[in-house]
């Protein structure tokens, strides 16, 4: 078996299962945040518990429309608070404690290898970086799931992606997961599992892996997986608030497909609109000027993303007519972003240092464009009208590219401003 078919295996109290079987299986952990759980938590209270299934296992985190933007947001996050005072649940993340909940989850060792987790978002396949098996579902299989902590699911087929060679310079996990979406197609993985391995991904540290897993979902990926390694134990285990397993796959496992990618040919890559798949090397896209820059989200808010941005615009200057907003992904994340000076060197250059939020991400706050405006950002999505109006445009990059870019108010390379 693959390692997903592993963990669902182990999950749902069965030796061995295959590709296209549909089980029930207990879950480790659940999440919903403030655009989703109030759906939940109304179907929740249909089913008419007086509990649920385990009150350190369910965690509320708003992030979307938080610190909270208009009366409407408030009232959304209010329903997270009423529900987890009233189930104490132990896992209830407010502002100023909480962080992007796909960033903060890891970081606080609440999600583990082995896992099996189900988010009310659809990133949640991010923590398939750590070898568990994590992916999004609907607010009303999230409730269910709070009543009974299990969750069905068709076993799904697997993809290998094998990455070798070497990495060119500034070229990192982001990059990769674009040029594999580029050459899948946003359907290319539509409800399998993205299992990625290689020498390459062998060498790459955990945020890497985590921005790689997040967008899997992007290929239309039921999840993404990285069997765990040296690489992991050494992230788990100083956070892990509880025993973990990991799980590998077998040798003679089937998949369904297999690509292989010498990485030294991968060069910058920045998705072009409307689709994640629109892909083209950053170097090709010179001509095109930006009005706003995001540096951040689940995928590209970790404090190495920032350190790589500070690196690239270190006693520069954001362009007289750009906007560039960075939003570390969580609370850590922002204060050792100030201790390391890399908030000073932000905010010297013309830069908003924000608190964490997912924001602009969304189109929701913090960075909504105008009609006509174009965004270069770490995030994840591009479709029309993600970041703002209809008609304008988003471009998803690096941040080494997405810093030099708002230094020259156009797409650019990191090379021409280093």
């Amino acid at each position: 078996m693959t390692i997903s078919e592993k963990i669902l295996a182990a999950h749902s109290g069965k030796e061995a299962l295959s590709p296209g079987e549909l089980i029930n299986a207990q879950v480790d952990f659940i999440l919903a945040n403030d655009i989703t759980a109030p759906i939940a938590i109304d179907e929740f209270k249909k089913i008419g518990t007086q509990s649920v299934f385990n009150k350190d296992r369910i965690a509320f985190i708003p992030d979307h429309f938080a610190p909270q933007k208009d009366i409407k947001a408030a009232e959304q996050c209010k329903i997270l608070k009423e529900f987890s005072k009233a189930f104490d649940l132990g896992l209830y993340f407010e502002v100023g404690r909480m962080g992007i909940e796909h960033a903060l989850l890891p970081e606080e060792g609440l999600v583990v290898p082995g896992d099996l987790i189900i988010g009310a978002d659809s990133h949640t396949c991010t923590y398939g970086a750590l070898g568990a098996f994590s992916t999004g579902v609907g607010s009303t299989d999230f409730a269910s799931a709070m009543a009974t902590g299990e969750c069905w699911f068709k076993v799904p087929e697997s993809m290998k992606f094998i990455y070798y060679g070497k990495l060119n310079k500034w070229v990192g996990g982001k990059d990769l997961i674009l040029h594999t979406i580029g050459d899948i197609g946003v359907d290319g993985a539509l409800y399998r599992a993205m299992e990625f391995e290689g020498e390459i991904i062998r060498m790459l540290p955990m945020h890497a892996r985590l921005t790689m897993c997040n967008m899997a979902i992007e290929a239309g990926g039921k999840n993404g997986i990285i069997v765990p390694d040296e690489i992991t134990e050494g992230y788990v285990k100083k956070r892990a608030k509880r025993k973990y397993n990991f799980y590998s796959s077998d040798k003679d496992a089937t998949y369904v497909e297999v690509r292989e990618y010498d990485c030294s040919k991968i060069p910058i890559t920045v998705s072009c609109p409307h689709l994640p798949s629109n892909t083209k090397p950053a170097e090709e896209l010179s001509q095109v000027t930006v009005d706003q820059i995001v540096i951040g989200s689940c995928t590209n808010g970790r404090i190495e993303d920032l350190r790589e941005a500070a690196q690239v615009i270190k006693g520069k200057k954001v362009h007289d007519y750009v906007r560039m907003i960075v939003i570390p992904a969580t609370q850590k994340i922002y204060l050792q972003a100030v201790k390391e000076g890399l908030a000073e060197i932000f905010i010297n250059a013309g830069a908003v240092f924000s608190t964490p939020t997912c924001g602009p991400c969304l189109g929701g706050h913090m960075g909504v464009l105008a009609e006509g405006e174009r965004a270069i950002a770490t995030t994840n999505r591009n479709f029309a009208g993600r970041m703002g109006h209809p008609k304008s445009e988003v471009y998803l990059s690096n941040p080494s590219t997405a810093a030099a870019s708002a230094v020259l108010g156009r797409i650019s390379i990191p090379e021409e401003v280093v």
